[in-house]
């Protein structure tokens, strides 16, 4: 019987077992990943991205909160799924739980690497090869929208939030990022201060650093020079002019003690900080030259 708890992690659906579906999910995933193999850490990324869905908690603990506890006949949008990593954390958690998820992507190997990676699972995940500026589907349809890393590489932000705005139900909750124009690490390239530079020769930068991702399986506006980037007034600002309400989440959870990667002295000292009044201008600091990504709900007034 369905209830409106969390799934415990035994009651999540367990991968299959079929050695033929687990090579065919690697070899539609390896060539997404030859890009990348500059990191040091790669070894552990590209398995993180093979098993994507065991890696979303903190996505998940957001979509949990935008969904509320009553989930059956609610519609959730995955804009942007990519491999479909959250899809199918979220076909696991609310399968059976009366959630109606529909997936979209603007390409079409990423929408069959999502196919498969739910198939792991028994599920036949829903998800449509779809351009953000233009989603095929119903005014007011969606409950909520979920579009992660995302927005830097459309053609149009501005279309993709309108289209967002469109298909979400009054006071629908939509969650995305969107880097951040001045963050003294590049989110994207992983290098310091080439935001801080005009962009030809940051670009020279990256690909001296063997850092670049001019490919042509990568289609989806990768090279720094393309990628839609702001400081918070400016997307606080577009987003707005689209009619949506704008919330920081991580001043949300700063403001409530959320913080998830605080603990001991660190939290004790946000503490103290937040009782002398100095937390939101040294949030503020932090937000327009550190913070590499914002994290960002949108709400559609009723």
């Amino acid at each position: 019987m369905a209830t409106d708890t969390p799934l415990t992690q035994p009651e999540l659906a367990k991968p299959s077992s079929d050695p033929e579906l687990e090579a065919r999910i690697v070899v539609a995933i390896e060539p997404w990943l030859a890009h990348m193999t500059w990191r040091s850490d790669f070894a552990g990324w590209r398995e993180r991205r093979m098993w994507q869905e065991n890696h979303q908690e903190g996505n998940l603990k957001d979509v949990r909160k935008a969904l509320g506890t009553a989930v059956k006949g609610k519609v959730l949008f995955d804009l942007g799924a990519g491999m479909g990593g959250l899809s199918v954390a979220l076909l696991r958690e609310y399968g059976e739980r009366g959630l109606r998820l529909q997936a979209s992507d603007y390409n079409p190997d990423y929408c069959n690497i999502a196919r498969l990676r739910a198939r792991r699972y028994g599920f036949d995940l829903p998800i449509t090869v779809a351009a953000g500026e233009q989603l095929p589907y119903a005014d007011d349809l969606f409950d909520v929208v979920v579009c992660l890393d995302v927005l830097e590489h459309v053609q149009s932000a501005e279309a993709v939030l309108s289209e967002i705005y469109r298909v979400l139900k009054p006071g629908g909750v939509a969650l995305t990022t969107v880097p951040n124009r001045h963050a003294f690490r590049d989110p994207h390239y992983h290098m310091p201060l080439i935001n801080w530079l005009p962009r030809a020769w940051a670009e020279k930068i990256v690909e001296r650093a063997g850092r670049s991702k001019r490919d042509a399986l990568l289609q989806d506006r990768q090279v720094l020079s393309e990628l839609n980037t702001y400081s918070w007034g400016d997307f606080a600002k577009l987003a707005y002019e689209v009619g949506f309400r704008v919330r920081d989440q991580v001043r949300h959870r700063i403001n409530w003690g959320e913080i998830r990667q605080l603990h001991g002295w660190r939290r004790q000292m946000l503490g103290l900080l937040r009782r002398s009044g100095l937390v939101d201008p040294l949030y503020r600091l932090y937000r327009y030259g550190w913070q590499g990504t914002y994290q960002i709900m949108l709400v559609k007034p009723r």
